[in-house]
């Protein structure tokens, strides 16, 4: 049995009270998916920058989920069912 190895890296900034990450996922290939997220602080709340980093990565990684899928949909499209003789 082959093990496989996939590398999602998370990328986050900060503006203000806004922001941003960028998942992007690298398969054995060098493929990559990319997935973003936001996240924006309420002003009348405390400035926890970790939530906002939470927020925006967890939003990254299921906008990944979703471009993945669509990846796997489009391959199952293009290439499963039997094979031509």
């Amino acid at each position: 049995m082959e093990a496989k190895q996939w590398t999602v890296q998370i990328y986050i900034t900060e503006d203000g009270d806004d922001t941003h990450a960028r998942a992007v996922l690298t398969t054995r290939d060098t493929s990559t998916v990319t997935g973003r997220g936001e996240a924006r602080r309420n002003p009348i709340d405390r400035p926890i920058p970790e939530i906002g980093d939470e927020l925006a990565t967890s939003r990254a990684l299921e906008d990944l989920a979703i471009r993945l899928h669509d990846v796997a949909a489009d391959d199952i499209v293009q290439l499963a069912g039997p094979i031509q003789a």
